[in-house]
């Protein structure tokens, strides 16, 4: 971030670490925000106060009119709402999130500040937005005046606005750009709240050595559950490289009056970083790219204008898969969306013939296995063979061969969650800040993994004479290997994180699960042909060379068979051994203790997914004793 000093010279704010920190580390307390606001859409199901949900109990209200999870939150948060006008927004504005918080905290300001382009030692960019383009100035000022009607209605002696809305402009540019997107554990996108400058001040990277997270919890839960607040500030701010006493004003874990319960932040070191050098975290999502590969275009025509029809084919992309993944998200065929995701990901799409100087050509894209949509649709394929499993299981309870198909598309959603771990992880090995990527898809992968490994559908090969192993038994298996399963004792899993070397764990389970991994692969992904093409869920290398899917995918098409004929189920079923079967539990654990410990570097010993993969485990710990 950078602002204009005396003289108009640039002066570059930023924070910067005071002391020597590791991995894991939290390195600000809790912040509470300056001032925060829900989005529309979470106004009557969440406190308006803390940001947590409320009962389904509460009765539908008009827009704008707070609802509070306690007594504590409405005496706290109630006289903001009322005294900032942002009840007087007129109904016809979109969501308000923006203005209401820009009101709240114009609210909170002890008196009008002398200078605008900076408030409370944040940056507005009020000149550069208002400037920057007729559409966003005309956005602004839209807004500032909403804000000054609302104002200027509860105040009735209030005097004629003689700076043209400029505060109001001023006050909304800093919300603009210094909100953040405030997430539940899920990931979900509940409001947008500003913070002071210990954190607004930490600059973007796109290769970043922190983190950040959010603290949403009710006066009752902070009760029965003590948050962590002996934390202290570890980090310090700086003007142009020299450190600067702009803090000492700001008590870090308050915020302005009527936030003593709102959503904290909590920044979080995910790489070792120096005493005196700059903290910096992620303001996007470093999984979506900017651009699609020119490789990843083929014509029918060697003469084709490539670049002239770029944008068109990757747009009818875009619009095609997001279509297509939101199927499985509303009421539609899992299966049938299945079906599309993979034939686009096996043969591209086919865009409509044009116009040429030799004529028609026909243009087909087809994505790079690593292209963020390609990785959507690994989650997605995923969650719909899950869905279409259950279901049909649901249907057919008692048809051998419906469980037998139940079974593979359980074997196929496994195969898919693991190939998303070691894709992110291939991208993780190269950037650390992917590492709360990389620990979701880890867990996830381990998680379908286990339930594989102790799914009921075994005994069906059972009852066929195959010599399948108890739950129980399988469980028992320990990997000699590697130093992950002797922390397979849960109690231990997050100390013993803190005390190993990060390095040496993650190049233990690399090499570990991989060789295991070698033994199930063909196994796990046996008959769909999109998965075929992967000779290794870890190990790219091949990718350097073609990846031409179409030509290899249908290398097997004897072999895909068994998924849709039920008279070979039975010749097929020497794939289903008890040596398979302990080998898919073992990946399974060492996959959920390897995203257990990323994900307590990432978020700490009490997130959300820390307690999950600790509940699988003893889950599976219980099995055995």
């Amino acid at each position: 971030m950078s602002m204009t000093g005396v003289g108009g010279k640039q002066e570059e704010m930023e924070m910067r670490a005071k002391q020597d920190l590791d991995y894991g580390q939290d390195i600000t307390p809790p912040i509470l925000p300056l001032s925060s606001s829900l989005y529309d859409s979470f106004l009557s199901s969440h406190c308006s106060s803390c940001f947590s949900p409320l009962p389904p109990t509460f009765p539908h209200i008009p827009r704008h009119v707070p609802l509070y999870c306690s007594p504590t939150c409405s005496s706290s948060h109630s006289p903001l709402h009322s005294s900032s006008a942002e009840s007087l927004l007129p109904p016809t504005c979109p969501d308000s999130s923006d203005l209401r918080t820009a009101l709240r905290l114009l609210q909170s300001l002890p008196s009008t500040p002398p200078q605008l382009h900076r408030i409370d030692g944040l940056l507005t960019n009020h000149h550069m937005l208002t400037s920057s383009s007729p559409e966003v100035a005309a956005k602004i000022r839209q807004g500032a005046i909403a804000m000054a009607v609302a104002r200027k209605s509860r105040n009735r002696d209030n005097e004629g606005q003689s700076d043209g809305f400029l505060l109001e402009e001023a006050v909304l540019s800093l919300v603009i750009t210094n909100a953040v997107e405030v997430q539940d554990k899920s990931g979900r996108s509940l409001g947008i709240a500003v913070y002071d400058l210990s954190f607004s001040w930490i600059n973007h990277s796109c290769s970043p050595n922190a983190c950040y997270r959010f603290s949403i919890s009710s006066p009752h839960a902070r009760l029965s559950f003590r948050e962590d607040s002996s934390s202290t500030l570890r980090i310090v701010p700086s003007v142009s490289g020299e450190e600067c006493d702009a803090c000492s004003c700001v008590e870090h874990t308050k915020g302005n009056k009527g936030y003593e319960l709102g959503p904290k932040i909590i920044v979080r070191s995910i790489k070792r970083i120096r005493k005196g050098e700059e903290v910096c975290v992620s303001y996007t999502d470093l999984l979506q790219p900017k651009e699609i590969s020119t490789c990843n275009l083929s014509f029918s025509s060697s003469s084709f204008d490539h670049n002239l029809y770029r944008d068109e084919a990757s747009k009818r992309v875009y619009s095609y898969m997001d279509e297509t993944i939101a199927e499985v998200l509303s009421d539609g065929d899992p299966e049938s969306c299945c079906e599309k995701l993979e034939s686009i990901l096996n043969l591209g799409l086919r865009i409509e013939q044009v116009e040429s100087k030799d004529g028609k050509s026909l243009l087909t894209f087809k994505l790079h296995p690593f292209h963020h949509l390609a990785l959507n649709a690994y989650t997605t394929l995923t969650s719909a063979y899950r869905i279409c499993s259950s279901d049909l299981l649901a249907l057919h309870p008692d048809v051998d061969e419906c469980q037998l198909k139940a079974f593979d598309m359980n074997r196929t959603s496994a195969a898919y969650s693991l190939l998303l771990a070691g894709a992110t992880h291939r991208l993780f090995c190269s950037e650390a800040s992917l590492i709360a990527s990389a620990a979701n898809f880890w867990t996830n992968a381990g998680e379908s993994l286990v339930t594989l490994a102790r799914s009921s559908l075994w005994n069906l090969f059972v009852k066929w004479g195959f010599p399948i192993s108890e739950v129980s038994t399988i469980a028992k298996h320990k990997c000699s290997k590697c130093s992950l399963m002797d922390i397979f004792d849960t109690k231990s899993i997050l100390s013993q994180a803190q005390r190993v070397n990060f390095e040496n764990i993650s190049s233990d389970f690399l090499d570990c699960v991989s060789n295991m991994t070698a033994k199930i692969w063909r196994f796990l992904v046996r008959g769909c042909h999109y998965l075929e093409v992967f000779e290794d869920p870890f190990d790219f290398g091949w990718l350097v060379h073609t990846w031409d899917f179409h030509a290899r995918a249908n290398r097997n098409d004897e072999d895909s068979k068994f998924i849709t004929e039920g008279s070979i189920y039975k010749h097929q079923a020497q794939w289903y051994t008890n040596e398979r079967r302990i080998h898919v539990y073992e990946v399974g654990i060492h996959c959920l203790l390897y995203g257990g410990i990323l994900a307590h570097i990432c978020y700490g010993q009490n997130s959300q997914l820390s307690t999950h993969v600790l509940s699988i485990l003893y889950n599976v710990e219980s099995v055995v004793h």
